[in-house]
């Protein structure tokens, strides 16, 4: 089967959190034999920040502007068995116009921000999609499940609505040798975001600020340069995934803060759990309706307070270790990059069965 995707990024890890999970799943693609071509506008900002500019496991092509490639990008999309367009895929409404205009591939909408996308919809608009525009898609697929999914069909109008979660390659999430810059009783990793604000202060600070003796880190960009840090927080821009291991690997445990509207909605795991969890790393989270899906209160610990944190990172080593070890365990069973390259496979099968039995009808 031959794909061909419009997103946001595939080659940057930068301020975003589409690269790494589009990466693992283009990996499962690839390695279940499917031909896979990814478009990515070369913007400035990924550009100074770039991991890599081509890959083994697809053909990524970056553009400057959506003419300079419109021809090319239309014959493969017309080639193709699957059209896809990611959220935030710049001018992503303006592309899908003429992909919806296409008749032989199957249409497919992939957002990694539904929450927000809805949100942002019914006050007055995203670049990357218009209202008319979800019906007209053979397949929706969401980052988010739960409730979303019926508000897709129902309220939306959305064809077929089915979750694509998070995922993560183990192949490049494993445990590695600790690195000192790196070392700390408690990691977080995330890009700013006002809506985490109030948690990041709660649940990482406050610890830190408790635990002055203790080292904590926190990677991401976006925070405001004039921002007071505790002395003993490590800051770090950016860390690029090849180095996201160590990082994970040098951590006694990671926090995990979720976006207040994904929160809201529930069923929203970051590709972030995935990872930590892949590395065996204790994983702290916040808590959101549906997280019991994806990992048991076995597996990681849930924190809503810095005392809760401070309890959390009192537990021994062993106790730790035992949590780490039965996330793990679950992610590679259930959350790599092949698993989630079969779901989507799956799925665009049942859409594509189901556009043909709507021909069929229609003729009949």
């Amino acid at each position: 089967m031959k794909l061909t995707i419009f997103g946001l990024t595939l080659s940057s890890s930068w301020g975003n959190g589409h690269a790494t999970p589009y990466r693992a799943l283009l990996r499962g693609l690839h390695r279940l034999g499917h031909q896979c071509v990814f478009y990515e506008k070369d913007v400035e900002y990924y550009f100074w920040r770039r991991d890599f500019s081509s890959c083994d496991y697809c053909e990524l092509v970056l553009y400057p502007e959506w003419e300079s490639v419109r021809c090319r990008a239309l014959a493969d999309a017309a080639s193709s068995d699957v059209v896809m367009i990611g959220s935030y895929c710049p001018r992503g409404a303006r592309i899908g116009e003429e992909i919806l205009a296409l008749p032989g591939p199957l249409r497919v909408f992939y957002d990694l921000d539904t929450p927000i996308t809805l949100e942002n919809l019914e006050m007055g608009g995203v670049e990357y999609l218009a209202a008319e525009q979800i019906p007209a898609y053979n397949l929706y697929l969401s980052f988010t499940g739960g409730s979303v999914l019926r508000e897709l069909e129902t309220v939306w109008g959305a064809r077929r609505a089915r979750p694509l979660y998070g995922c993560v390659d183990p192949d490049e999430y494993l445990r590695v040798q600790p690195r000192p810059q790196f070392q700390c009783r408690l990691s977080y990793m995330g890009t700013h975001s006002a809506d985490r604000q109030h948690k990041l202060e709660e649940l990482f600070l406050g610890p830190a600020r408790q635990l002055p003796q203790e080292r904590f880190v926190l990677a991401g960009s976006l925070y405001p340069c004039d921002w007071s840090w505790p002395a003993n927080v490590a800051r770090f821009d950016h860390v690029a995934p090849a180095e996201h291991p160590a990082l994970y690997s040098s951590s006694r445990a990671t926090l995990n803060i979720t976006r207040e509207g994904m929160a809201r909605t529930g069923y929203c795991p970051s590709g972030r759990f995935f990872e930590a969890a892949a590395c065996g790393t204790p994983i702290f989270s916040d808590w959101w309706k549906g997280l019991n899906e994806f990992f048991s209160p076995e597996e990681i610990a849930l924190v809503g307070s810095a005392d809760e944190v401070l309890t959390a990172l009192g537990r021994d080593d062993q106790q730790l270790a035992d949590m780490a070890g039965r996330a793990r365990q679950r992610t590679l069973d259930e959350h790599s990059g092949d698993r989630r390259a079969r779901q989507l496979i799956s799925c665009c099968e049942e859409a594509s069965s189901a556009r043909s039995q709507d021909s069929m009808e229609v003729a009949s």
